[in-house]
C-alpha cells in the first residue's frame, strides 16, 4: 500500500464571519497526483493556500511527511508553489528566477547550478536561462514557472491552475508534458482546476469541492461512473439525473413503469444517474435491446461531428439526453424508443447538502 505523505483532517476555515471551508478531510499518497475539482468559488484554492502557508486554517490539521505543518510559515515546509499568474521575477533571467529559491536557503553554488541547469533541461529551457520573462511566450513562462518548483525538490508540489493563461492547444501539450514530467519523478502534486477534462485525464485521484465541501474523493473512474452526490454526477461530464422510488431491490419505480438499476435501491426517492453516451435510440420496442426501454419523443437534435446529441421527453414530460456517437447520416425524428442497460445506471442515495 502506498505510503500516505500528506492529510488534512476536519480543516476549517473563516473570512471574517463567512465559512468558506467546512470539515474538510482527505489523504494524498506518495507519487501521486491529486486534483482539487469544483466550480469557481468552492474553496480549492483556499485549500492549496492553507497547504502552502499562505492562510492558517480555523480548525483542523495538516500533515506533511509526518509533521504537523498548519501553524509554520510557508519557508519552513517543503512544498513549492506554481501560481495561475506564474509570479516569475520580471527583472531578473530565467537562470535567476529559477535558481532564487535555492539561494534563500544558501546552497553551495555548484549545486545550485547543477539543478537549475537540470530543471531547465527537463522543461525543455535548454539554452534560455539568459532571457528575461518578457522575452519568452506564455508557455515557456509556465515551464519557468515549474523549474523553479522543481527544483527546490518538495515534498508537494502545488499547482493553482497553472495552464489557464495558455490557449486550447498549447494548454492539451504542457498538460501531456507536465503529467510526464510528474510520473517520472514520482512527484507528489496537488493540482486545482476547473476543468473537468483535465481532472479526468491527469490525475491519480480526483476531489471534487462545492461551496467548501468535500463532496467525493477517488479515482477518475469513481468520480465518473460512481457519483456519490448528485452534484458530483451532473459537474463532471453531463448526465440524466432521475427520481425513482426504491424498494431495497434492483428494480425502481419510474412513472408508470419500472427500470433495471445496477445496484439494490434502498426503500425511498433515490436518484438514478444515467450518462448520455450510454442511452441508444431504436424506431421500435422490438429493436431495444437492453433491461430499460422507454417511448419518447425527440424535441430537437443537435449534429456535433462525431456525434448526435438528442433532446427526448419521455411520457412524464421529463427531458433526457442522449449522445449517438459515430452517427452515420441517420437522423431520428418523431416518436421513438430509448433504451439502456442496467449496469450503465448508477443509484445515488446521498443528496451531499
Amino acid at each position: 500500500m502506498a505510503e500516505i505523505v500528506m492529510e488534512l483532517k476536519n480543516i476549517n476555515k473563516f473570512f471574517g464571519s463567512t465559512q468558506v471551508i467546512h470539515d474538510v478531510s482527505f489523504q494524498v499518497k506518495k507519487g501521486d497526483f491529486v486534483t482539487l475539482l469544483g466550480p469557481s468559488g468552492c474553496g480549492k484554492t483556499t485549500i492549496l493556500r492553507m497547504i502552502a502557508g499562505f492562510y492558517e486554517p480555523d480548525g483542523g490539521s495538516i500533515t506533511l511527511a509526518g509533521r504537523q505543518i498548519e501553524h509554520i510559515p510557508p519557508y519552513a515546509r517543503n512544498t513549492a508553489m506554481v501560481f495561475q499568474e506564474y509570479a516569475l521575477f520580471p527583472h531578473m533571467t530565467v537562470y535567476e528566477n529559477v535558481a532564487y529559491g535555492l539561494h534563500v536557503r544558501h546552497l553551495d553554488e555548484s549545486e545550485v547550478k547543477k539543478r537549475v541547469e537540470d530543471a531547465l533541461k527537463l522543461m525543455q529551457l535548454k539554452g534560455m536561462g539568459d532571457r528575461y520573462p518578457n522575452q519568452m511566450s506564455g508557455g515557456q513562462q509556465q515551464r519557468v514557472a515549474v523549474a523553479r518548483a522543481l527544483v527546490m525538490k518538495p515534498d508537494v508540489l502545488l499547482l493553482d491552475e497553472p495552464l489557464s493563461n495558455l490557449d486550447a492547444k498549447l494548454r492539451e501539450s504542457v498538460r501531456v508534458e507536465l503529467r510526464a514530467i510528474q510520473r517520472d519523478m514520482g512527484l507528489t502534486t496537488i493540482y486545482v482546476t476547473h476543468d473537468q477534462q483535465e481532472a479526468l485525464s491527469m490525475s491519480d485521484s480526483v476531489i471534487i469541492m462545492q461551496k467548501g465541501h468535500l463532496h467525493q474523493q477517488g479515482t477518475p473512474h469513481e468520480i465518473y461512473f460512481a457519483p456519490r452526490t448528485p452534484f458530483v454526477a451532473d459537474f463532471i461530464g453531463t448526465t440524466n439525473l432521475v427520481e425513482v422510488e426504491g424498494n431495497d431491490a434492483l428494480i425502481v419505480s419510474y412513472g408508470d413503469t419500472t427500470l433495471m438499476a445496477d445496484a439494490v435501491c434502498p426503500a425511498g426517492t433515490v436518484t438514478l444517474s444515467v450518462r448520455p453516451e450510454s442511452i441508444r435510440l431504436a424506431d421500435t420496442e422490438d429493436e431495444a435491446e437492453a433491461e430499460n426501454v422507454l417511448p419518447v419523443e425527440v424535441s430537437y437534435s443537435m449534429f456535433l461531428g462525431e456525434k448526435v446529441r438528442y433532446f427526448l421527453k419521455d411520457a412524464t414530460g421529463r427531458e433526457w439526453l442522449a449522445d449517438i456517437f459515430d452517427p452515420g447520416r441517420r437522423i431520428f425524428e418523431g416518436k421513438v424508443w430509448m433504451y439502456f442497460r442496467a449496469d450503465r445506471t448508477h443509484v445515488i442515495t446521498e443528496s451531499g447538502e
